[in-house]
């Protein structure tokens, strides 16, 4: 800034010392022109820009012009007395400000975490949540960050629950009953496998194995889980399952006893029982489509191998990769070597640690 200036007076000062030489006359029609230019300037463009050594320069001279001249200039005294307040604004702007200091955005993430998460929760149920882990966040600053992020407050937010969220919240207590079928290698005989899952852990329980499926004998199988179940039976509330004709009405007798209330599905929709027709789909793919099976008896030792897998050793997406009710030892890191364990045959592997 400071070259700038000097060589805008240098220049300045050469350009005096030309007019000396010019006549007075040539001297007023430049003046003249130089006004028009002005006047012209002053519409085309009403707020000019100048920085800082314009500045200084129109300062250091215009108090050297008569005061009837003054009117002529871009600037005015009003001009000048702004541009001196902006210089004491510049020198005296301390970098602290007082004030609330800026929320951190992880903490203004997990505010709308929370607000997400909870539909039915206020700013102030939001404050609590957050002074229990240790965050001291005002209401009104929540209630600015949800503004910000067009998050509405808590009775606009909360909607009406959907059925993957309710299938969730009730899913402990859900039972899914199914059959599924296997075909023999040599005689060709149908097999029909009785299963039951509980949909939260996953946990799948291989009833029975017949060729004739009818409601005495899936009335008997549906004693046979009550017994499994045990003491655990009170804590479930629904069971899942179709229409077909093995479901007798004394099947849903044997549930009702134990105060668990059956719930058919629409007609030709096995979707609505997905659970059950997911874990058909996983036995096909992974045992009874890659075996030969001979026999009854071949099948359920099979299936028996299988659901002691299933339940214990496999990883489930829907859990978190984690098994319904693991088995496996605790993972040591010591052990360098790892251990293979067929299942099956080799059909199936299982991974652990060997000492």
């Amino acid at each position: 800034m400071s070259l700038r200036l000097h060589y805008l007076v240098f220049t300045r000062l050469l350009g005096w010392l030309a007019l000396l030489c010019r006549p007075s006359a040539s001297k007023d029609i430049e003046l003249l022109v130089l006004r028009h230019e002005v006047a012209v300037l002053r519409r085309t463009n009403p707020k000019p820009r100048f920085d800082w050594a314009d500045r200084a320069y129109l300062a250091a001279l215009i108090r050297q012009l008569p005061r009837q001249l003054r009117r002529h200039r871009l600037i005015t005294p009003d001009t000048i007395l702004r541009w001196h307040r902006q210089l004491v604004t510049k020198k005296w702007t301390y970098p602290n400000r007082m004030g609330r200091p800026p929320i951190d955005q992880a903490i203004a993430a997990l505010i709308e975490q929370l607000a997400l998460e909870n539909t039915s929760w206020g700013y102030q149920r939001i404050q609590g949540e957050l002074l229990k882990i240790g965050h001291r966040v005002g209401a009104s600053t929540i209630r600015r960050i949800l503004k910000s992020r067009k998050i509405p407050p808590a009775p606009e937010r909360q909607t009406d629950t959907t059925w993957r969220q309710f299938l969730r919240t009730q899913a402990s207590t859900m039972l899914a009953v199914d059959f599924f079928h296997v075909d023999c290698v040599v005689s060709l005989r149908r097999l029909y496998v009785f299963f039951a899952l509980e949909v939260e852990t996953r946990y799948v329980h291989i009833l029975g194995v017949t060729s004739h499926p009818d409601g005495p004998w899936t009335t008997h199988q549906a004693r046979g889980l009550m017994m499994n179940l045990g003491q655990r039976a009170s804590e479930f509330a629904f069971l899942i399952r179709d229409r077909a004709g093995q479901f007798s009405r004394s099947f849903d007798m044997v549930l009702a006893s134990e105060g668990i209330k059956v719930a058919k599905i629409p007609p030709r929709c096995p979707q609505a029982n997905a659970y059950a027709e997911r874990f058909v789909r996983t036995v096909r793919s992974e045992v009874t489509d890659r075996m030969l099976l001979f026999s009854q008896r071949h099948l359920r030792t099979v299936l028996n191998e299988y659901a002691q897998h299933y339940n214990g050793r496999r990883p489930h997406r829907g859990r978190q990769l984690q098994p319904p009710r693991p088995d496996h030892p605790i993972a040591d890191l010591s052990h360098k070597r790892i251990k293979r364990r067929p299942v099956l045959g080799g059909l199936i592997n299982e991974y652990e640690g060997a000492a």
